[in-house]
Protein backbone atom coordinates (compact mmCIF):
# COMPACT_ATOMS: atom_id res chain seq x y z
CA UNK A 1 0.00 0.00 0.00
CA UNK A 2 1.54 3.09 -0.91
CA UNK A 3 2.72 6.08 2.03
CA UNK A 4 2.45 9.44 2.69
CA UNK A 5 4.33 11.69 4.99
CA UNK A 6 1.97 14.65 5.92
CA UNK A 7 2.10 17.85 7.76
CA UNK A 8 -1.31 18.69 9.60
CA UNK A 9 -2.85 20.99 12.55
CA UNK A 10 -4.29 19.04 15.08
CA UNK A 11 -7.11 20.28 17.45
CA UNK A 12 -4.65 21.98 20.03
CA UNK A 13 -3.53 24.27 16.65
CA UNK A 14 0.31 22.26 16.64
CA UNK A 15 1.74 21.19 13.47
CA UNK A 16 2.13 17.28 13.38
CA UNK A 17 4.17 15.37 11.14
CA UNK A 18 4.53 11.58 9.91
CA UNK A 19 3.57 9.06 7.65
CA UNK A 20 0.31 7.15 7.02
CA UNK A 21 -0.52 4.29 4.55
CA UNK A 22 -3.53 4.66 2.07
CA UNK A 23 -4.63 3.95 -1.27
CA UNK A 24 -4.45 7.57 -2.21
CA UNK A 25 -4.07 10.77 -1.24
CA UNK A 26 -7.29 11.58 -1.11
CA UNK A 27 -8.00 8.65 1.12
CA UNK A 28 -4.70 9.70 3.34
CA UNK A 29 -6.41 13.18 4.18
CA UNK A 30 -9.66 11.61 5.02
CA UNK A 31 -7.79 9.21 7.28
CA UNK A 32 -6.03 12.37 8.72
CA UNK A 33 -9.67 14.46 9.18
CA UNK A 34 -10.87 10.89 10.73
CA UNK A 35 -8.20 11.52 13.57
CA UNK A 36 -8.95 14.98 14.03
CA UNK A 37 -6.71 16.39 12.21
CA UNK A 38 -6.26 19.37 9.35
CA UNK A 39 -3.78 18.01 6.57
CA UNK A 40 -2.13 20.90 5.17
CA UNK A 41 0.26 18.69 3.15
CA UNK A 42 0.24 15.12 1.53
CA UNK A 43 2.90 14.06 -0.07
CA UNK A 44 4.00 10.06 -1.46
CA UNK A 45 6.95 8.45 -0.38
CA UNK A 46 9.04 6.62 -2.99
CA UNK A 47 12.32 5.12 -2.71
CA UNK A 48 13.76 8.29 -4.51
CA UNK A 49 12.59 10.91 -2.10
CA UNK A 50 13.39 8.31 1.08
CA UNK A 51 16.74 9.37 0.91
CA UNK A 52 16.44 13.28 0.21
CA UNK A 53 17.28 14.95 2.69
CA UNK A 54 19.82 17.38 4.53
CA UNK A 55 21.84 14.68 6.19
CA UNK A 56 21.46 12.33 3.53
CA UNK A 57 23.16 15.49 0.45
CA UNK A 58 26.46 15.65 3.58
CA UNK A 59 26.77 11.78 3.63
CA UNK A 60 25.70 10.99 7.16
CA UNK A 61 23.05 8.49 6.24
CA UNK A 62 25.57 5.71 7.23
CA UNK A 63 26.30 6.99 10.05
CA UNK A 64 22.82 7.78 11.30
CA UNK A 65 21.79 4.14 9.82
CA UNK A 66 24.84 2.34 11.73
CA UNK A 67 23.74 5.24 15.14
CA UNK A 68 20.00 3.83 15.00
CA UNK A 69 20.97 -0.10 14.05
CA UNK A 70 23.17 -0.07 17.03
CA UNK A 71 20.89 1.71 19.90
CA UNK A 72 17.85 -0.54 18.41
CA UNK A 73 19.77 -3.68 18.49
CA UNK A 74 20.94 -2.51 23.05
CA UNK A 75 16.88 -1.72 23.24
CA UNK A 76 16.13 -5.28 22.20
CA UNK A 77 18.96 -6.79 24.68
CA UNK A 78 17.45 -4.97 27.11
CA UNK A 79 13.79 -7.11 26.26
CA UNK A 80 11.90 -3.85 25.06
CA UNK A 81 9.32 -4.55 22.28
CA UNK A 82 10.60 -3.94 18.91
CA UNK A 83 7.80 -1.42 18.63
CA UNK A 84 8.69 0.37 21.98
CA UNK A 85 11.65 0.52 20.47
CA UNK A 86 11.00 1.84 17.31
CA UNK A 87 8.88 4.63 18.96
CA UNK A 88 11.52 6.33 21.00
CA UNK A 89 14.41 5.82 18.32
CA UNK A 90 12.09 7.74 16.03
CA UNK A 91 12.66 10.52 18.71
CA UNK A 92 16.11 10.54 18.38
CA UNK A 93 16.65 10.15 14.64
CA UNK A 94 17.87 13.78 13.13
CA UNK A 95 17.22 13.28 9.32
CA UNK A 96 13.51 13.68 8.90
CA UNK A 97 13.30 11.18 5.87
CA UNK A 98 14.59 8.62 7.60
CA UNK A 99 12.50 9.89 10.64
CA UNK A 100 9.70 9.42 8.71
CA UNK A 101 10.53 6.17 6.90
CA UNK A 102 10.90 4.35 10.64
CA UNK A 103 7.66 5.55 11.44
CA UNK A 104 6.03 3.78 9.00
CA UNK A 105 7.97 1.02 9.62
CA UNK A 106 6.60 1.05 13.29
CA UNK A 107 3.20 1.05 11.94
CA UNK A 108 3.79 -1.48 9.41
CA UNK A 109 5.15 -3.84 12.32
CA UNK A 110 2.36 -2.62 14.34
CA UNK A 111 -0.16 -4.01 11.87
CA UNK A 112 1.62 -7.67 11.79
CA UNK A 113 4.11 -6.99 8.97
CA UNK A 114 7.47 -7.93 8.85
CA UNK A 115 10.09 -5.83 10.05
CA UNK A 116 12.59 -6.67 7.08
CA UNK A 117 9.50 -6.59 4.39
CA UNK A 118 8.55 -2.57 6.39
CA UNK A 119 12.59 -2.33 5.74
CA UNK A 120 12.49 -3.24 1.84
CA UNK A 121 10.28 -0.41 0.76
CA UNK A 122 13.15 2.48 1.80
CA UNK A 123 16.12 1.18 -0.29
CA UNK A 124 17.81 4.55 -0.28
CA UNK A 125 18.68 3.46 3.93
CA UNK A 126 18.46 -0.13 3.87
CA UNK A 127 19.83 -2.07 1.06
CA UNK A 128 19.79 -5.40 0.34
CA UNK A 129 22.15 -6.81 2.68
CA UNK A 130 20.23 -5.04 5.69
CA UNK A 131 16.68 -6.32 4.43
CA UNK A 132 18.55 -10.07 4.34
CA UNK A 133 20.35 -9.43 7.74
CA UNK A 134 16.91 -8.70 9.44
CA UNK A 135 14.91 -11.22 7.74
CA UNK A 136 17.29 -14.34 8.77
CA UNK A 137 17.07 -12.70 12.51
CA UNK A 138 13.11 -12.33 12.58
CA UNK A 139 13.35 -16.33 11.31
CA UNK A 140 15.99 -17.56 13.57
CA UNK A 141 14.84 -15.37 16.66
CA UNK A 142 17.97 -13.85 16.72
CA UNK A 143 16.62 -10.16 15.49
CA UNK A 144 19.11 -8.37 18.00
CA UNK A 145 22.24 -10.21 16.96
CA UNK A 146 21.48 -9.42 13.20
CA UNK A 147 21.05 -5.86 14.37
CA UNK A 148 24.55 -6.28 15.55
CA UNK A 149 25.92 -7.79 13.22
CA UNK A 150 25.23 -5.53 10.94
CA UNK A 151 25.75 -1.93 13.09
CA UNK A 152 29.51 -3.10 13.27
CA UNK A 153 29.57 -3.89 8.99
CA UNK A 154 27.81 -0.52 8.74
CA UNK A 155 30.54 1.15 11.12
CA UNK A 156 33.59 -1.25 9.43
CA UNK A 157 32.71 0.54 6.07
CA UNK A 158 32.07 3.98 7.21
CA UNK A 159 35.77 4.38 8.69
CA UNK A 160 37.25 2.75 5.46
CA UNK A 161 34.97 5.73 3.34
CA UNK A 162 36.14 8.01 5.76
CA UNK A 163 40.11 7.05 5.29
CA UNK A 164 39.47 7.25 1.91
CA UNK A 165 37.86 10.41 1.82
CA UNK A 166 40.76 12.04 4.53
CA UNK A 167 43.44 10.50 2.82
CA UNK A 168 42.57 12.30 -0.55
CA UNK A 169 40.88 15.87 0.62
CA UNK A 170 44.25 17.43 0.80
CA UNK A 171 44.99 16.56 -2.77
CA UNK A 172 41.69 17.80 -3.66
CA UNK A 173 42.14 21.16 -1.58
CA UNK A 174 45.55 21.61 -3.90
CA UNK A 175 44.13 20.77 -7.55
CA UNK A 176 41.13 22.76 -6.86
CA UNK A 177 42.59 25.79 -5.49
CA UNK A 178 45.78 25.61 -8.39
CA UNK A 179 42.56 25.96 -10.64
CA UNK A 180 40.96 28.80 -9.14
CA UNK A 181 44.51 30.71 -8.79
CA UNK A 182 45.47 29.61 -13.08
CA UNK A 183 41.60 30.67 -14.02
CA UNK A 184 41.88 33.72 -11.62
CA UNK A 185 45.34 34.88 -13.53
CA UNK A 186 44.67 33.64 -17.15
CA UNK A 187 40.79 35.41 -17.31
CA UNK A 188 41.86 38.77 -15.16
CA UNK A 189 45.57 39.64 -14.89
CA UNK A 190 47.19 38.50 -17.79
CA UNK A 191 44.75 40.39 -20.45
CA UNK A 192 45.76 43.35 -18.42
CA UNK A 193 49.19 42.97 -18.75
CA UNK A 194 49.56 41.42 -22.12
CA UNK A 195 47.25 44.61 -23.82
CA UNK A 196 49.59 47.41 -22.40
CA UNK A 197 52.55 45.53 -24.03
CA UNK A 198 50.70 45.08 -27.56
CA UNK A 199 49.64 48.68 -27.00
CA UNK A 200 53.38 49.98 -26.90
CA UNK A 201 54.48 47.96 -29.63
CA UNK A 202 55.81 45.19 -27.43
CA UNK A 203 56.49 41.46 -29.50
CA UNK A 204 55.24 38.68 -27.45
CA UNK A 205 56.57 35.40 -27.40
CA UNK A 206 54.71 32.46 -28.85
CA UNK A 207 54.21 31.28 -25.17
CA UNK A 208 52.72 34.38 -24.19
CA UNK A 209 50.46 34.49 -27.51
CA UNK A 210 49.74 30.99 -26.86
CA UNK A 211 48.26 31.83 -23.35
CA UNK A 212 46.32 34.81 -24.65
CA UNK A 213 44.56 32.79 -26.83
CA UNK A 214 43.61 30.53 -24.12
CA UNK A 215 42.62 33.52 -21.99
CA UNK A 216 40.70 35.00 -25.06
CA UNK A 217 38.53 31.53 -25.41
CA UNK A 218 37.91 31.61 -21.43
CA UNK A 219 36.18 34.94 -21.73
CA UNK A 220 34.31 34.33 -24.94
CA UNK A 221 30.93 32.88 -25.97
CA UNK A 222 32.63 29.59 -26.89
CA UNK A 223 33.53 29.04 -22.86
CA UNK A 224 30.10 28.29 -22.22
CA UNK A 225 30.42 25.96 -25.58
CA UNK A 226 32.56 24.26 -24.23
CA UNK A 227 30.79 23.71 -20.31
CA UNK A 228 27.76 22.75 -22.43
CA UNK A 229 29.91 19.85 -24.80
CA UNK A 230 30.98 18.74 -20.90
CA UNK A 231 27.44 18.62 -19.69
CA UNK A 232 26.31 16.56 -22.32
CA UNK A 233 29.85 14.46 -22.57
CA UNK A 234 28.70 13.83 -18.27
CA UNK A 235 25.13 12.83 -19.09
CA UNK A 236 25.87 10.69 -22.16
CA UNK A 237 28.61 9.36 -19.23
CA UNK A 238 26.33 8.42 -16.61
CA UNK A 239 22.67 7.25 -19.35
CA UNK A 240 26.33 4.42 -20.64
CA UNK A 241 27.53 3.52 -16.85
CA UNK A 242 24.06 2.12 -16.32
CA UNK A 243 23.80 0.04 -18.76
CA UNK A 244 25.50 -3.84 -18.03
CA UNK A 245 27.61 -3.47 -20.94
CA UNK A 246 29.09 0.27 -20.12
CA UNK A 247 29.33 -0.46 -16.21
CA UNK A 248 31.64 -3.12 -17.06
CA UNK A 249 33.55 -1.60 -19.13
CA UNK A 250 33.75 1.07 -16.54
CA UNK A 251 35.04 -1.11 -13.46
CA UNK A 252 37.24 -2.76 -16.00
CA UNK A 253 39.11 0.28 -16.66
CA UNK A 254 38.99 1.46 -12.87
CA UNK A 255 40.72 -2.19 -11.51
CA UNK A 256 43.10 -1.58 -14.90
CA UNK A 257 44.24 1.91 -13.18
CA UNK A 258 47.72 2.05 -12.17
CA UNK A 259 48.03 3.06 -8.57
CA UNK A 260 44.68 3.33 -7.81
CA UNK A 261 43.40 -0.29 -9.30
CA UNK A 262 45.11 -1.92 -6.86
CA UNK A 263 43.66 0.05 -4.25
CA UNK A 264 39.83 -0.37 -5.63
CA UNK A 265 40.51 -4.10 -5.98
CA UNK A 266 41.17 -4.58 -2.44
CA UNK A 267 38.50 -2.74 -1.53
CA UNK A 268 36.45 -4.93 -3.31
CA UNK A 269 37.03 -8.13 -2.79
CA UNK A 270 37.62 -7.01 1.81
CA UNK A 271 33.84 -6.15 0.86
CA UNK A 272 33.41 -9.43 -0.38
CA UNK A 273 34.75 -11.39 1.89
CA UNK A 274 33.16 -9.52 5.03
CA UNK A 275 29.59 -9.51 3.54
CA UNK A 276 29.72 -12.90 2.46
CA UNK A 277 30.95 -14.23 6.28
CA UNK A 278 28.81 -12.22 7.99
CA UNK A 279 25.99 -13.32 6.18
CA UNK A 280 26.94 -17.21 6.49
CA UNK A 281 27.44 -16.56 10.28
CA UNK A 282 23.99 -15.23 9.90
CA UNK A 283 22.64 -19.04 9.11
CA UNK A 284 21.85 -17.95 5.33
CA UNK A 285 22.54 -20.42 2.90
CA UNK A 286 25.48 -20.17 0.80
CA UNK A 287 23.55 -19.43 -2.71
CA UNK A 288 21.37 -17.01 -1.21
CA UNK A 289 24.26 -14.88 0.41
CA UNK A 290 25.84 -14.91 -2.58
CA UNK A 291 22.74 -13.86 -4.79
CA UNK A 292 22.23 -11.11 -2.02
CA UNK A 293 26.63 -9.86 -2.81
CA UNK A 294 26.72 -10.13 -6.25
CA UNK A 295 23.95 -7.28 -5.94
CA UNK A 296 25.68 -5.32 -3.66
CA UNK A 297 29.50 -5.77 -4.79
CA UNK A 298 29.61 -2.43 -6.66
CA UNK A 299 31.60 -3.75 -9.66
CA UNK A 300 30.48 -5.48 -12.54
CA UNK A 301 33.06 -7.75 -13.05
CA UNK A 302 33.32 -8.58 -9.19
CA UNK A 303 29.42 -9.17 -9.36
CA UNK A 304 29.59 -11.50 -12.56
CA UNK A 305 32.23 -13.51 -11.08
CA UNK A 306 29.93 -13.98 -8.06
CA UNK A 307 26.85 -15.01 -9.85
CA UNK A 308 28.92 -17.85 -11.81
CA UNK A 309 30.27 -18.69 -8.42
CA UNK A 310 26.47 -19.41 -7.08
CA UNK A 311 26.13 -21.45 -10.46
CA UNK A 312 28.82 -23.23 -9.79
CA UNK A 313 27.76 -23.92 -6.38
CA UNK A 314 24.30 -24.99 -7.38
CA UNK A 315 25.59 -28.01 -9.43
CA UNK A 316 27.83 -28.69 -6.68
CA UNK A 317 30.99 -27.36 -7.76
CA UNK A 318 33.67 -24.80 -5.32
CA UNK A 319 33.27 -21.30 -6.00
CA UNK A 320 36.97 -20.00 -5.88
CA UNK A 321 37.59 -21.16 -9.39
CA UNK A 322 34.99 -17.99 -11.32
CA UNK A 323 36.43 -15.59 -8.65
CA UNK A 324 40.32 -16.51 -9.50
CA UNK A 325 39.25 -16.25 -13.13
CA UNK A 326 37.57 -12.36 -13.06
CA UNK A 327 41.37 -11.49 -12.13
CA UNK A 328 39.45 -9.47 -9.18
CA UNK A 329 40.73 -11.89 -6.62
CA UNK A 330 44.26 -12.84 -6.71
CA UNK A 331 45.07 -16.77 -6.73
CA UNK A 332 46.45 -16.61 -3.48
CA UNK A 333 43.26 -15.35 -1.77
CA UNK A 334 41.38 -17.95 -4.11
CA UNK A 335 43.55 -20.59 -2.52
CA UNK A 336 42.61 -19.44 0.33
CA UNK A 337 39.14 -19.44 -0.05
CA UNK A 338 39.11 -23.28 -1.54
CA UNK A 339 41.11 -23.89 1.71
CA UNK A 340 38.05 -22.82 3.86
CA UNK A 341 35.62 -24.83 1.77
CA UNK A 342 37.70 -27.97 2.38
CA UNK A 343 38.38 -27.36 5.84
CA UNK A 344 34.36 -26.13 7.12
CA UNK A 345 36.07 -22.63 7.95
CA UNK A 346 35.15 -20.60 5.35
CA UNK A 347 33.50 -18.00 7.71
CA UNK A 348 36.77 -17.74 9.43
CA UNK A 349 38.99 -17.93 6.03
CA UNK A 350 36.70 -15.09 5.13
CA UNK A 351 37.33 -12.22 8.03
CA UNK A 352 40.76 -13.19 7.95
CA UNK A 353 41.31 -12.15 4.46
CA UNK A 354 38.76 -9.33 5.29
CA UNK A 355 41.39 -7.86 7.90
CA UNK A 356 44.52 -8.78 5.94
CA UNK A 357 42.86 -6.94 3.05
CA UNK A 358 41.99 -3.50 4.74
CA UNK A 359 45.60 -3.28 6.56
CA UNK A 360 46.74 -3.87 3.28
CA UNK A 361 44.31 -0.91 1.95
CA UNK A 362 45.68 1.66 4.79
CA UNK A 363 49.11 1.15 3.43
CA UNK A 364 48.19 1.72 -0.18
CA UNK A 365 45.83 4.83 0.89
CA UNK A 366 49.26 6.13 2.96
CA UNK A 367 51.72 5.63 -0.31
CA UNK A 368 49.25 6.79 -2.82
CA UNK A 369 48.43 10.02 -0.55
CA UNK A 370 52.22 10.59 -0.21
CA UNK A 371 52.81 10.11 -3.75
CA UNK A 372 49.92 11.99 -5.33
CA UNK A 373 50.16 15.42 -3.11
CA UNK A 374 54.29 16.50 -4.37
CA UNK A 375 52.74 15.58 -7.98
CA UNK A 376 49.94 18.19 -7.38
CA UNK A 377 52.64 20.76 -6.13
CA UNK A 378 54.80 19.87 -9.11
CA UNK A 379 52.32 20.44 -11.44
CA UNK A 380 51.18 23.58 -9.98
CA UNK A 381 54.59 25.04 -9.73
CA UNK A 382 55.10 24.28 -12.96
CA UNK A 383 51.80 25.30 -14.58
CA UNK A 384 52.03 28.87 -12.06
CA UNK A 385 55.43 29.37 -13.24
CA UNK A 386 54.88 29.04 -17.19
CA UNK A 387 52.25 31.64 -16.15
CA UNK A 388 54.73 33.80 -14.60
CA UNK A 389 57.62 33.35 -17.70
CA UNK A 390 55.09 34.24 -20.68
CA UNK A 391 54.20 37.50 -18.60
CA UNK A 392 57.32 38.30 -17.38
CA UNK A 393 60.07 37.46 -20.15
CA UNK A 394 58.57 40.59 -22.16
CA UNK A 395 57.89 42.53 -19.55
CA UNK A 396 62.17 42.11 -19.19
CA UNK A 397 62.52 42.85 -22.75
CA UNK A 398 60.08 46.24 -22.66
CA UNK A 399 62.30 47.46 -19.84
CA UNK A 400 65.78 46.56 -21.39
CA UNK A 401 64.67 48.74 -24.70
CA UNK A 402 64.12 51.26 -22.39
CA UNK A 403 66.95 51.48 -20.80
Amino acid sequence: MPRFSYTAIGSSQKTEKGVISAESAFAARKMLRSKGLHPTEVTQITAETAGRSFHSVFGNKKKTVAAFTKELATMLRAGIKLTDALSVLIQQIPDPQLKNAITDVRDRVVTGESFAEALSEYEAYFDLIYVSMMRVGEVTGTLEDSLTTMSNMLEKQRQLEEKMTTAMMYPAILLTLCVVVVLIIMIFFLPLITNELVKVGQTLPLTTRALMKISDLLTSAWAFVILGVLFGLSWLYKRAVRTERGAALRDRFLLALPGFGPLIKQRIVSRFASTLATLLSSGMSMAESLRVVAQVTGNAVMAEAVRQARERILSGSDIATPLRDSGVISPSIAHMITVGEKSGELEQMLRMISQNLEAESDVVIERLSKFVEPIIILFMAGLIGLIAYATMVPIIKFSVTQF
